[in-house]
């Protein structure tokens, strides 16, 4: 069944979007990035940092191939997209204050929205189901709580409300396959704007993984780290084919220790931590800096720039079954034979470019998929 999917997946992945996309875009590309467009199974956007400092917004096919840029006012971290609607959203690295939503095909003029006085956002956010709302995680710093501000995408991403993250400092977050829960990753680290990105509580963090309701942003359950690795910074989330959250940690306690970096749970049970092999543990140097799961082959990538690794394991056993040198490696989606993985030096997919990768990769899929 999965090899069905992934071998007929791609073909109809491109036909949509290009059908989506419209003949006239496709006529405003250049030659090459055409061609490259026209032999891709995959779509992807990532903010990158241009050579002469600017930031911006790049579409990638699955060859690490630029198809197209859009501005950024300053430095993007983590990026959604919505199935529904088309749209895309980059939200600014912590603390930064803007997000600019975006459609990849260039139907209209991107939006960009400001952080509410008090706030600032924490790099992440995903569309609801229909994608007319949109949630981002936000620091509410006077009060040290994280909350999750909700945007209404059918009137200019105006802030219509919020609810809390049921943790401090809520960092990368998604959505249920059914759209009724959040899936929140609270980090536990305090921070303020006034000290730009200084962890202010190392010595007494609470690291946790919250499930919200989405129609009415109350907390359906949290679990919080065992007490012997409350130094464990619950960071960035997916959800497998099954429905299993997968979470991944950076960790703030002592440099020798060999904690556990990732792990899953179901909603209703207890989490349960990967075994990772000595080896893989000290090569991700208790440092994941993105994870992502490739449903239809069953798979979990974890990638780590401090000594530049991807680690894939097999969802159902939590098994590694490769270790790859990627240096500088940064942000990792599914692809329709694996994943794509870029680094901070440039490499997207095995593909150089001029531009500095940064850290998340968000694959465009369609409406339909």
């Amino acid at each position: 069944m999965a090899g069905a999917f992934t071998r007929t997946a791609p073909l109809v992945e491109r036909r949509a979007f290009l059908k989506m996309a419209g003949a006239a875009w496709a006529l405003s590309l250049s030659p090459g990035a055409a061609f490259a467009l026209s032999r891709t199974d995959a779509v992807y956007a990532s903010g990158f940092m241009a050579p002469d400092g600017s930031y911006g917004i790049a579409t990638v096919t699955e060859q690490g191939e630029i198809v197209e840029k859009v501005a950024l006012p300053a430095r993007a971290h983590g990026m959604a997209y919505s199935a529904a609607t088309g749209k895309s959203v980059a939200f600014a690295r912590r603390p930064g204050t803007y997000a600019m939503i975006f459609d990849p095909l260039g139907r209209a003029e991107p939006i960009v929205i400001g952080a509410v006085e008090g706030r600032h956002f924490f790099g992440h956010g995903c569309f609801s189901a229909d994608g007319r709302l949109l949630y981002a995680t936000e620091n509410d710093f006077a009060a040290n709580r994280g909350m999750i501000g909700v945007y209404d995408g059918t009137d200019g991403f105006a802030r219509i409300g919020e609810f809390p993250s049921y943790g401090i400092g809520p960092h990368d977050m998604t959505l249920s396959a059914d759209g009724g829960l959040l899936v929140i990753a609270n980090g536990g680290i305090e921070t303020h704007p006034d000290f730009g990105r200084t962890k202010l509580n190392l010595d007494h963090m609470e690291p946790s993984l919250a499930l919200v309701d989405t129609r009415t942003g109350a907390l359906v359950e949290r679990h919080t780290m065992p007490e012997r690795w409350r130094q464990l910074s619950t960071r960035h989330v997916d959800i497998d084919a099954r429905g299993r959250v997968w979470f991944a940690c950076q960790y703030e306690g002592p440099r020798n220790d060999l904690p556990p970096l990732a792990g899953s749970f179901a909603p209703g049970e207890d989490l349960s931590f990967v075994d990772l092999p000595e080896e893989a543990t000290v090569a991700l140097a208790n440092y994941v800096g993105a994870v992502a799961v490739n449903r239809a082959e069953g798979l979990v990538c974890l990638t780590s720039p401090k000594e530049g690794v991807a680690v894939t394991l097999e969802a159902a056993t939590g098994k590694v079954i490769r270790q790859e040198r990627v240096p500088d490696a940064a942000g990792v989606a599914a692809s329709p034979k694996s994943f794509a993985v870029s680094s901070y030096d440039g490499d997207f997919a095995g593909r150089r470019s001029d531009v500095a990768w940064d850290q998340h990769i968000v694959r465009i899929a369609s409406k339909g998929q």
